[in-house]
């Protein structure tokens, strides 16, 4: 960074000035010049929206400039999305970086899909034009390359988590890797198929990368370890990488189970026992009260009418943590149980077991 450019961070960002500014902060006000100008927040202009499908729910890449705030990215890791509508509400997303690893103030993408519930999501690729301003947070995220890297390489991946495997994928090409890659995605129809261009040139090009896409309401073959035999003999000694919907990835993980080869992503939380949870959940601030059907405490608020924060809604990113003053809850995601009393709990991927009161 240039020396006057460092001198004006340093400004920027000073106990001083932040006292003087306060309570807004010196952002606030930088801001309201220029958006792309900050101390310490992290915006990012939008440069291009392009269409990746056409389905019922087409997906879409955002290319970002952030500013020069911005730490940048490892392949493999997401981001809070902030985004203002409805007047003056934040809603706040999480998206995986599809783009190859970001230094700092560098461009990066997203690709998103646009679901049917999702209001960020839906609007960031129907709505979202060039020049529109987000609000993110730092890269966020465990699920990257090791380092050393080995030279053999597995990457899973069904309908959107093909994300993270493909910026690591385009990391590793980036960056002169000369170790083998099997790269297997599953997507519904070839019409469903993201970055079918780039993948047959990948596929067809003299780089190590293998390239195998599957298309199960297209008649292909569903993942069975017998089909990954057949296509990577050698999977159960390889570091792999598998990012998908819950049914798929519960399939791979039963697969290599056993071993420590396998790294996973979940996109969306996996399916909850209900209906045997008994008890009653109250939610203290709104002063509800509901019986206790099993699933998460996020979705059993949802269903009493209440609005509570979330981003990701499967347990990463933090912003739906609300305080549990009483009873257990069980992790979705691991099945740990947990009744320590006045506990913050992330209540996305937390299930209450019997009674239970939560700060909502």
């Amino acid at each position: 960074m240039a020396p006057t450019r460092s001198l004006a961070r340093a400004v920027l960002g000073s106990r001083t000035l932040a006292a003087l500014t306060a309570p807004h902060g010196v952002d606030r006000y930088l801001e309201l010049v220029n958006p792309m100008w900050a101390a310490r927040e992290v915006r990012a202009r939008v440069v291009s929206i392009e269409r990746e499908t056409h389905t019922p729910n087409p997906v879409a890449t955002v290319t970002l400039q952030p500013t020069s705030t911005w730490e940048g990215h490892r392949a493999g890791q997401h981001v809070q999305v902030g985004l203002e509508l409805d007047g003056a509400r934040r809603y706040t997303r999480v998206f995986t970086i599809s783009s190859a690893a970001s230094g700092p103030g560098e461009r990066f993408t997203l690709t998103i899909r646009a679901n049917d519930e999702g209001t960020v999501s839906s609007y960031l690729v129907e709505k979202a034009r060039p020049g529109q301003i987000l609000h993110l947070s730092q890269a966020l995220g465990e699920f990257v390359l090791p380092d050393p890297l080995p030279s053999r390489l597995v990457f899973l991946s069904g309908g959107s988590g093909i994300t993270p495997v493909m910026a690591m994928t385009r990391t590793l090409l980036r960056d002169g890797y000369d170790g083998a890659i099997t790269f297997l995605h599953y997507a519904q129809t070839p019409a469903h198929q993201i970055y079918r261009d780039e993948l047959a040139a990948l596929g067809a090009a003299d780089n190590g990368v293998d390239v195998h896409l599957v298309h199960p309401e297209a008649g292909g073959e569903f993942f069975s370890p017998a089909a990954l035999d057949r296509i990577a003999p050698d999977w159960p000694d390889v570091d792999t990488y598998a990012c998908g919907p819950a049914g798929l990835i519960e399939q791979v993980q039963a697969a290599y189970a056993g071993t420590d080869r396998l790294r996973v992503e979940y996109f969306k939380t996996p399916a909850v026992a209900t209906g045997e949870a008994g008890g009653t959940v109250a939610f203290t601030r709104a002063g509800e009260q509901a019986a206790n059907s099993g699933a998460t405490l996020l979705e059993q608020a949802e269903a009493a009418g209440l609005r509570p924060e979330f981003g990701c809604r499967m347990g990463i990113c933090f912003s739906c943590t609300a305080r549990k003053s009483e009873g257990t809850i069980r992790n979705v995601l691991t099945g740990e149980e947990s009744s320590l009393p006045d506990e913050d709990v992330r209540i996305c991927v937390s299930a209450p077991v019997g009674d239970c009161a939560v700060e909502l």
